[in-house]
């Protein structure tokens, strides 16, 4: 098929302050969105048709490709000389539910601009980075997709994450329609991924330990768990698709009971650690009180909020948990939010902006993916080959070196790799 295939361009009245898709989409919480350099345009499969979308300084461009299902015949185009009225109620009633599901993903309801000042007003260090980093929110992404991309996060980059979630999508989703040689698919369902030859397939597409992971945990969802039981994890202030909202509870300083259930139900699962269980929360889930916390989160707790200054210097159960409830002290039931913000103005692929004269930019800056570092909860040893397996999820858990999505430097890397060799 051709670009033609899509429906016309749309636009929903929207600046960079209140929604900016090329920070938004490049700061590790989705790795599914294919982007076109040339047009400056992004593509992904969402709920079941390929949403395409670029944006200018006022505006949010969007169309979408739906394959027709069998049973649905096509309305015959009218005449050139008769009304067009039932193609254009096909065309409006498509549209108006694309746009419905883009305000939902992109959780366009709240308004960013007074999130930001409101963290700001208790931030100083907030108020000083956010102005180069407007626009950035908090996916409300599918949980299962979540889940297993964030499964994929452990010991790996974003680059190779996109590959992994891509590979996973090709071989188990379900094809949406092929565009200018590329194809979409849609995200595999947990029953598409408990095959018994699934591990051993996803090892050889490259998922090394964590293709046990992945077919143990869609195991465990798909036959031993209710059906929609990840979904009954969500915070009711942000549900499903198509689901109206309720409260989702009392705010404590450790998070409301609803999140700390979630967490810990997500911990039950293979290859779920803290910090992973906290990024499904966050960007799965809805609650937004998840803070995830790795080595590099927790740079920036030391450095920019002097967290770890006494004897405890390390990333343990305890200081983890320090720093969320921190963060949920200063910054509310949103906190995961806000720590995002600062999470994306420490990567490198957005430090220009630190030294810019200008707020985030239209234009997709160069993309160096390949220095960005994403980790995970690990073992005290790391495997020296990415196809080894790691010790099982106990043994993680009893470790309380604790990591999430992180920059990291190749030559930091490289001689961390070496120390756990010798080890």
């Amino acid at each position: 098929m051709s670009p033609s295939c899509f429906s016309e361009w749309r636009k929903l009245p929207i600046s960079l302050s209140e929604l900016c898709i090329n920070t938004t989409l490049r700061c590790g919480q989705s790795f599914r969105w294919h982007r076109l350099p040339e047009e400056d345009e992004w593509r992904c499969v969402l709920r079941g048709r390929i949403v395409s979308l670029k944006q200018d300084l006022s505006y949010l461009y969007y169309r979408s490709y739906s394959p027709r299902p069998p049973s649905v015949p096509a309305l015959p185009t009218p005449p050139a000389s008769t009304p067009s009225s039932r193609a254009d109620v096909e065309s409006d009633s498509a549209a108006d539910e694309t746009l419905a599901i883009i305000t939902h993903y992109f959780n366009l309801s709240p308004n960013l601009t007074e999130l930001y000042s409101q963290w700001s007003s208790s931030d100083p260090n907030f108020k000083k980075k956010a102005p180069k980093f407007t626009g950035i929110r908090i996916l409300r992404q599918d949980a299962w997709e979540a889940l297993i991309s964030f499964i994929c996060s452990s010991n790996n980059n974003i680059a190779r994450i996109s590959q992994m979630v891509e590979k996973l999508c090709t071989n188990y989703g379900e094809l949406v329609g092929t565009i200018d040689g590329h194809a979409y698919h849609d995200f595999p369902s947990p029953e598409a991924l408990t095959g018994e030859d699934v591990e051993a397939r996803l090892r050889g597409l490259g998922f090394g330990y964590r293709a046990k992971y992945i077919h143990q945990t869609a195991v465990i969802v798909a036959k031993q768990r209710e059906k929609g039981w990840l979904d009954s994890l969500r915070n009711p202030e942000s549900p499903v698709f198509g689901v109206e909202p309720a409260p989702g509870g009392e705010m404590r300083p450790e998070g409301r009971e609803g999140y700390r259930n979630a967490h810990e139900k997500l911990l039950e699962l293979q290859g779920v650690g803290p910090k992973v269980a906290d990024c499904v929360c966050l960007m799965g889930l809805g609650w937004g009180e998840a803070v995830p916390v790795d080595t590099h989160v927790w740079q920036i707790a030391q450095r920019d909020y002097k967290l770890g200054k006494g004897g405890n210097k390390s990333l343990t159960k305890a200081t983890y948990d320090a720093v969320g409830n921190h963060f949920r002290k200063l910054w509310g039931k949103e906190a995961g939010w806000a720590h995002s913000v600062l999470f994306t103005a420490d990567l490198r692929t957005f430090s220009e902006r630190l030294t810019s004269k200008t707020d985030a930019e239209i234009k997709q800056d160069d993309d160096p993916e390949s220095q960005t570092q994403v980790t995970s909860t690990i073992a005290t040893k790391r495997p020296q080959d990415d196809h080894d397996d790691v010790p099982g999820e106990k043994a993680i858990k009893k470790e309380e070196t604790v990591v999430q999505a992180a920059e990291t430097d190749p030559m930091v890397t490289r001689r961390r790799s070496k120390r756990f060799r010798k080890q």
